[in-house]
């Protein structure tokens, strides 16, 4: 198995869909990297990576908006296509395993830069939905972790 990690910030809020009868809630991450050039210029190159959490418990969702700071990880996939200027591109999508909300994008929720988060995880094909509290620190907020239910390859929402 390849795996793909990334932290970064979701670009839009996500969206939440059925698909043969199985819940899968679709999300963008951007990651930006800067770096300066042989002559010393700053330059910035930012990766965008579709994502596909299949899930039983779509509660995350509600969290899962734009600007907040996520770590995902699971299986990527890649597809090469010609753009509107006919030339060469790619998308990045990842089927995510496991997701954690790092924070960011918080408004009011966590003026003090850390906050109570609940920690939960759902693996394999089990529908058991576990809630441990944690306090957590780092990344300006909550840290909240999920891992989704499996569902087949064919299922692929994208």
């Amino acid at each position: 198995m390849i795996k793909l990690q990334i932290v970064g910030n979701l670009g839009k809020d996500c969206i939440v869909k059925e698909v043969n009868g199985k819940n899968v809630i679709n999300f963008s991450v951007a990651h930006t990297e800067r770096f300066k050039d042989a002559q010393g210029n700053p330059k910035e190159r930012t990766t965008w990576v579709e994502c596909a959490y299949w899930t039983d418990k779509t509660a995350v969702a509600q969290y899962l908006t734009k600007g907040k700071i996520v770590y995902a990880e699971g299986s990527p996939e890649a597809d090469a296509y010609m753009n509107k200027e006919n030339q060469a591109a790619a998308t990045l999508r990842m089927r995510v395993q496991s997701i954690q909300l790092l924070g960011g994008n918080s408004g009011g929720d966590n003026p003090g830069g850390q906050q109570t988060g609940n920690n939960y995880q759902q693996g394999g094909n089990t529908s058991n939905y576990n809630q441990n509290n944690s306090s957590s620190q780092g990344y300006g907020g909550s840290t909240q972790r999920f891992e989704p239910a499996t569902a087949a390859a064919d299922d692929l929402p994208f």
